[in-house]
């Protein structure tokens, strides 16, 4: 099999210097894909910290054209490697683990004169008839300012686009990481999340027990809870598994 693997956090610039990220390195998705090509898959794996390979063993050498790991920085540098990779028709399982950005900074503002904000109350204060901000975005926001306001605007969810605007016809698999939730309700969330993508698989978990354990599965009563140290290979063979049904 051809399998695509994202991997890895997508970065939010504010400035050239400057960016929002989240916490993930990517070492799930690295080692998914590490797992698959050992396995005897062709990968392909986006991953934004590539230097994460180097503490996963390899049973194969990793080479190419059936190894190959691009990296990527933002937001769009991972959607247009995406598109060129499933709207080419390379890849016949993508597995989309990567922590993408659910928001893109749309600028940076100051306080105009007059204007101030009421951090208890979550009120504005203003000298005239309108509050009033001021860009300040530059090449590198000056630290002058007593205080900034940063507007962030949604980005396009990237695993709904698989389908829908990329045509991929194989096997999906869809990452899910929420926050505060008991298994009951992460299973339904989950199940939620994968019809809406329109994912043949999902793999999910909380962050209170990202290293412990995930569920991965499809349908009701199809998820089964593994050990992190199961995931890679759980997940692999379910994917096999789909391959041979859908073949």
């Amino acid at each position: 099999m051809n399998i695509l693997v994202t991997a890895g956090n997508t970065q939010t610039p504010l400035d050239r210097v400057r960016c929002i990220t989240n916490i993930f390195s990517g070492r799930t998705g690295a080692q998914i894909a590490a797992r698959a090509f050992d396995r005897g898959h062709s990968v392909v794996l986006l991953t934004s910290h590539p230097e994460v390979l180097d503490s996963i063993p390899a049973n194969r050498t990793r080479t190419a054209p059936e190894w190959r790991v691009r990296t990527y920085r933002t937001f769009d540098d991972l959607d247009g490697a995406m598109n060129e990779e499933i709207s080419g028709k390379r890849v016949e399982v993508v597995i989309h683990a990567a922590a993408v950005s659910d928001y893109r900074a749309a600028g940076v503002f100051s306080l105009a004169p007059g204007t101030t904000f009421d951090s208890t109350e979550l009120t504005w204060d203003v000298v005239g008839e309108r509050p009033r901000l001021l860009d300040a975005a530059t090449g590198k926001v000056k630290s002058s300012h007593p205080e900034l306001w940063l507007r962030l605007v949604p980005t396009p969810k990237l695993v709904d686009k698989i389908r829908s605007v990329w045509g991929f016809t194989g096997v999906l698999v869809k990452f899910k990481l929420e926050v505060g939730l008991s298994e009951t309700e992460l299973l339904e969330v989950a199940e939620r999340a994968r019809v809406h993508s329109g994912a043949d698989l999902m793999s999910a978990n909380t962050l209170e027990g990202m290293h412990d354990w995930a569920i991965i599965g499809a349908g009701a009563n199809g998820y089964r809870k593994v050990t992190r140290s199961q995931l890679a290979d759980q997940l692999l063979d379910a994917v096999e598994a789909s391959m041979v049904h859908n073949q």
